[in-house]
């Protein structure tokens, strides 16, 4: 049947066809449950195996999981998957960490933002299995094994670890490709052949022996599990009396005999392998940022194939896409509260790259691009994220689609700027072909699919305006009261801002040491208790090397930290340097007493006016400030790359670390436990997001907001250059100005050699509306950071963060 989407005048995209649109409807009607039902088979797994070797447990616990976990099929789905109960119920995994989960049982409900809902029964049955997780979970070894100095660092959020000892990893891509092309038979064929050469006297090849075994029972999982919604595909076919639903469900039936086991043969066999295989992962691990890749790359074939042969329509491969995107945003995630304030909106960073180069530096936009823009637009969702790989070469037309969406308001595609990253990667080791084909991660950091390990960036989350506070107080943390840093000297006694710098590089410095520690102890206990192996048996060469990506196994290995606040820093300097230091209308001591009373008072009022007003803000494009930043975030770039990972010499080309500054909403929550700063801003509020400049302080328009960021060294800071522009929906209503918008990209990332921009095309009185009357605004999706979310699901801290952002004109 050729589907006929219907055209309207507010989307030249199309809408969804009425199957999708009552789907889309059942999902976003769905309320977010706190889901059991994976904890209790984990513990019975877990329970049955625990002598076992640790990736033989991994491996059964996942098989308990898949073989009896509740299954269903939506009415008027055509690919079949559920990670939980229910569509946006969200699982627990409590391996990685209970006790925040018991202590909050009673407090879902009420949160300010991210809602989630938990019947008594479930209650009931978490009770009953925590006592077994007592100090026994991810989380109670990770803070173990913390070194008491950076166990104090976390504790008081100076560098924040939460996700990396409450979760799994995440944040990679696995082989999709070769899943559809080749199939998990092909990955079972490679890890028979393994084990047939394997001298078990050798202990390394005991341990390889391990991890191929628990590789097969994986892969087998996997089929079965695919297999039991093949089964009711075909019971649903048999008890339905409606014509074409029961061909639907025979089709489906069918496919999920075949795949992920065996390579797809269609393009809906392919889409549902994608997707079976993207949930298992997310079944498998809490770790988010599980991303697909480039998907217009790889699917594109099987599009054409069936196009050529007649088997497929345009329409009919969108309504598909659009079907994935529906079921990618039915994977829920719930965090503890303070960690949720990271990532406010229960975002899962599932990240589609379009676009880009081919390994021969063409163009490689394709049909399916177009289609994936098309179905992401019908869909209008916050996920999955939508990350366009923009080069030179990149068509006007292409760009004319691309801002077509961004003005649908959906804070979608997020641009990534191959004249940057490609280079930045090949000059890392990584080999040609491969930094070519790199895809956008989690929000805006970058990898090889297939072939590179966790935490591309996402490790840690190191708060630079607080760092700047605990310096300006001899390393004292005003804060606490606890010394987190050497003292060298107070604020109010020094007389130059080289001696602020110099105190500044020296205790930040140490403070990158300090979140290297917390990163490796992370890693560590993840390595030895919780590794992933079916996401490892699909990354290469974990196969080759019979090792999980955590000891080594991916091919490319290189991460990232995070730092947060990095324009207030700048401001603050700034302030500091001149205010202080050259023109003298402020001593050290009257700005220090200013923070301390959180400008109280008609004279801390004035000092606030003051460094609001009278000094440079980045943003601007005023060299005073810009370099200040450079030079202030320099001592971090250098320092971080002394530092290897623990991957390091282990099998992967890298094992390095570098600079990232993709901060999610962490900028909310870290601004809870930051005081009074010297750009002007009040204790507990948010300090900016990313590398954007803070709130209001750009006002000079785009175009002197891309020459600041542009300054920044882009290319060391690999992982992720994130910013984030707003702009009016009555900006792009007129052509000349959606033409505009394309020269200022263009502008920004050929001649400045820009990372990464992403737009909120939505007004400030539509966002207060919404708060006003949330009912009437439940589309309305605004990007919070590197991914977008409802907005009236979020906290009014968040919300409010985001309406104070500065709305650009063109």
């Amino acid at each position: 049947m050729v589907m006929q989407t219907i055209q309207t005048q507010n989307n030249p995209f199309g809408t969804l066809t009425h199957k999708m649109t009552r789907l889309r409807d059942s999902i976003l009607a769905a309320k977010p449950y706190v889901d059991p039902q994976r904890a209790v088979l984990a513990t019975e797994a877990y329970q049955a195996h625990q002598q076992e070797q640790v990736d033989l447990l991994r491996a059964h616990m996942l098989e308990n999981i898949l073989s009896k976990m509740s299954i269903f099929i939506e009415p008027d789905t055509l690919i079949a998957g559920n990670q939980a109960q229910h569509n946006r119920w969200a699982p627990v995994f409590p391996e990685y960490s209970m006790k925040w989960v018991i202590a909050e049982l009673d407090s879902f409900e009420k949160r300010p933002g991210d809602v989630f809902y938990i019947t008594s029964e479930a209650k009931t049955q978490l009770k009953a299995i925590a006592p077994f997780w007592q100090n026994n979970t991810l989380e109670d070894k990770g803070l173990a094994a913390f070194p008491p100095k950076s166990r104090l660092l976390y504790d008081l959020g100076v560098i924040g670890a939460t996700g990396n000892i409450t979760s799994g990893d995440g944040h990679i891509a696995v082989n999709y490709e070769s899943v559809i092309t080749k199939g998990l038979k092909w990955y079972e064929a490679r890890v028979n052949t393994a084990l047939e050469n394997l001298d078990l006297t050798d202990i390394n090849a005991q341990k390889q022996w391990y991890f191929y075994q628990s590789s097969l029972i994986v892969i087998n999982a996997v089929k079965n599990f695919a297999q039991r919604y093949a089964k009711l595909a075909l019971e649903q076919a048999q008890a339905t009396t409606d014509s074409q639903r029961r061909q639907e469900l025979l089709q489906m039936a069918h496919t999920l005999n075949h795949v992920p086991y065996e390579p797809a043969q269609t393009f809906q066999e392919a889409v549902q392998a994608v997707w079976l295989t993207h949930l298992v992962l997310q079944i498998e691990s809490n770790g988010h940022s599980v991303s697909y890749g480039r998907l217009d790359q790889y699917l594109n074939p099987f599009y054409q194939r069936d196009l050529q042969q007649g088997h497929i329509t345009p329409d009919k491969a969108v309504e598909l896409l659009t079907n994935l995107c529906l079921k990618t945003l039915t994977i829920n995630k719930v965090r503890p509260w303070g960690h949720t304030q990271f990532s406010a909106g229960s975002p899962l960073y599932q990240n589609i790259t379009i676009g880009g180069q081919t390994p021969e530096g063409k163009d490689a936009v394709n049909d399916l691009s177009y289609l994936i823009l098309q179905a992401v637009s019908q869909a209008h969702l916050p996920q999955p994220n939508l990350t366009v790989r923009y080069h030179k070469g990149l068509s006007d037309k292409f760009m004319q689609a691309c801002v077509a969406v961004i003005k649908q308001g959906l804070g979608m595609p997020a641009f990534n700027n191959d004249e940057v990253i490609i280079p930045s990667f090949i000059a890392r080791g990584v080999k040609k072909a491969d930094a070519y084909n790199y895809s956008a991660i989690g929000c805006v950091e970058t990898a090889i699919p297939g072939k590179w390990g966790y935490r591309c960036t996402g490790m840690s989350f190191i708060n630079f305006p607080r760092t700047l506070l605990i310096v300006m107080n001899g390393g004292v943390d005003p804060e606490s009261g606890q010394r987190l840093l050497p003292d060298y000297g107070h604020f109010n006694q020094m007389t130059s801002y080289q001696q602020l710098f110099d105190a500044w590089d020296k205790s930040l410095r140490e403070m990158t040491r300090q979140s290297v520690i917390i990163e490796n102890t992370c890693d560590l206990v993840l390595e030895q208790g919780y590794p992933d192996i079916l996401c490892s048996t699909l990354t290469e060469d974990c196969i080759g090397r019979g090792k999980t990506i955590k000891e080594g196994g991916a091919v490319y290995d290189f991460i990232s930290g995070l730092q947060v606040g990095i324009a207030n820093l700048a401001d603050s300097l700034s302030a500091i340097k001149q205010l202080v230091f050259e023109e003298q209308r402020l001593t050290p001591a009257q700005l220090w007493q200013a923070l301390q009373t959180n400008f109280k008072g008609a004279e801390g009022e004035r000092i606030r006016q003051m460094l609001l007003n009278d000094a440079p803000k980045f943003g601007n494009d005023d060299d005073a400030v810009d370099q200040l930043l450079v030079d202030a975030y320099a001592p971090y770039i250098d320092e971080i790359a002394k530092y290897k990972n623990t991957r390091y010499g282990r099998g992967p080309i890298g094992g390095l670390r570098y600079a990232g500054t993709s901060s999610i909403s962490a900028n909310v929550g870290q601004g809870h436990s930051t005081l009074a700063t010297p750009d002007g801003r009040f204790a507990r509020t948010p300090i900016a997001e990313g590398c954007s400049p803070a709130h209001a302080m750009d006002v000079n328009g785009p175009t002197t907001v891309f020459k600041s960021v542009s300054k920044l060294d882009t290319k060391a800071i690999t992982g992720g250059v994130l910013l984030n522009q707003k702009m009016s929906p009555q900006i792009l209503r007129t052509p000349e100005n959606c033409l505009k918008l394309i020269a200022l990209l263009r502008t920004f990332f050929n001649r400045l050699e820009g990372y990464h921009v992403q737009y909120n095309i939505v007004s400030r009185q539509t966002l207060l509306d919404a708060q006003a009357q949330p009912e009437k605004h439940r589309d309305l999706i605004v990007r919070v950071a590197g991914y977008s979310a409802f907005f009236v699901g979020l906290s009014k801290e968040t919300q409010d963060d985001i309406i104070q952002r500065t709305e650009q004109e063109i």
